[in-house]
């Protein structure tokens, strides 16, 4: 009976770890979310001022230290292609919202959800399965050598 009990609690103790690093919140989803609301401005690049699309993914990863070019057709040639269903955290993800070629970008956070400057909300998260973005998406590149790749994904802690 002890052993059962104690394999109980074993497992119950297992669960609850396993359930509050799930829920943890990286460092790139911290730096993020403190951005969500911040209105559009074309050619915008701060906080102040507000973002464009490729102005808040530089922004963005200059402060891990990773430079990209103020435009998404430009950022599209950063790193390397990746299929879509190879996305993982911090990858740029590319649309085509205009008709011709890329003209927007975001940054995947997982889950099929990706956070960017829509002319009209400013930062907003979306799924990459809404209709709009099925439609529009074009492309992903992978920017994250392994060791910024994991200093962004590991825990945020204060």
């Amino acid at each position: 009976m002890k052993k059962v009990s104690l394999l109980f609690v074993s497992l119950a103790m297992l669960l609850c770890f396993q359930l509050g690093s799930a829920s943890a919140e990286t460092v790139l989803e911290h730096t993020v979310d403190e951005l969500v609301g911040t209105k559009y401005k074309y050619a915008g690049m701060s906080p102040e001022t507000g973002f464009d699309c490729s102005g808040f993914t530089k922004y963005v990863f200059a402060k891990f230290g990773y430079e990209l070019t103020h435009q998404s057709k430009a950022q599209n040639k950063e790193g390397y292609w990746i299929p879509k269903e190879d996305l993982r955290q911090g990858d740029l993800v590319f649309f085509n919202t205009d008709g011709s070629g890329i003209s927007h970008v975001g940054i995947y956070l997982g889950d099929g959800v990706f956070i960017h400057s829509a002319t009209d909300k400013g930062i907003v998260k979306n799924n990459l399965s809404e209709k709009y973005y099925v439609k529009t998406y074009v492309s992903a590149r992978r920017i994250l050598w392994d060791d910024l790749y994991n200093q962004l994904t590991a825990d945020y802690t204060n």
